[in-house]
């Protein structure tokens, strides 16, 4: 597919690891290839549910070749046993992309509410309506870990995929309103002490 850019979107974690995967055209239409979640057992071992995500990983990679991975970063949350699950299934699924020779990138989750719906605080019920707006999906991809899943994907490819959208007038509104937030940021200048 020449035309268009195949982005595997991974949302990290070790219970549910969400993966989904779109195609994007060169006028920035997007159109869902595949969506699932990896999931592991909270009472196995911790290599054992790494080795499952990344099996999920490989298996998603071998059968639909996408172009580019993207994976959202790791934030800080107050629960450390589950920052330290999402940054070790975050570092297997940078790892995989490494192996497999895909270029990788990461996203904060800010960023990926900011590029699928234009508010960088969205909750999940709004990125999942986005969702499945922008996939023309019957109903929004459950569970969440799978739509945001996509939304990474998405924001990948509309922010750093080199697909390369026409005219401002062929973005969608959450595309405008991120590409403006990012030129206002681009002039912001510091106060200097």
């Amino acid at each position: 597919m020449s035309s268009s850019l195949r982005i595997l979107g991974i949302d990290p974690g070790l219970t549910r690891c969400g993966i989904g995967i779109v195609d994007v055209d060169r006028s920035r239409r997007a159109s869902l290839v595949h969506v699932g979640v990896v999931r592991t057992p909270a009472d196995a071992e911790l290599h054992e549910r790494l080795a499952a995500v990344a099996a999920g990983i490989r298996a998603v990679i071998a059968e639909h070749r996408p172009d580019a991975v993207a994976v959202e970063r790791v934030f800080a949350q107050h629960n450390v046993q589950t920052v330290m699950g999402t940054a070790q299934a975050s570092g297997v699924a940078l790892l995989i992309a490494a192996e497999a020779g895909l270029p990788a990138a990461t996203h904060t989750p800010s960023e990926v509410k900011a590029a699928v719906t234009g508010y960088g605080s969205a909750d999940k019920r709004q990125v999942q309506s986005m969702i499945a707006r922008i996939l023309r999906l019957d109903a929004p991809p459950q569970p969440a870990d799978a739509a945001d899943a996509l939304a990474i994907a998405l924001c990948h490819a509309w922010r750093r995929g080199g697909t390369s959208g026409g005219a401002a007038g062929e973005l969608t509104p959450a595309q405008r309103a991120w590409a403006n937030a990012e030129r206002v940021a681009r002039t912001y200048v510091r106060p200097t002490r």
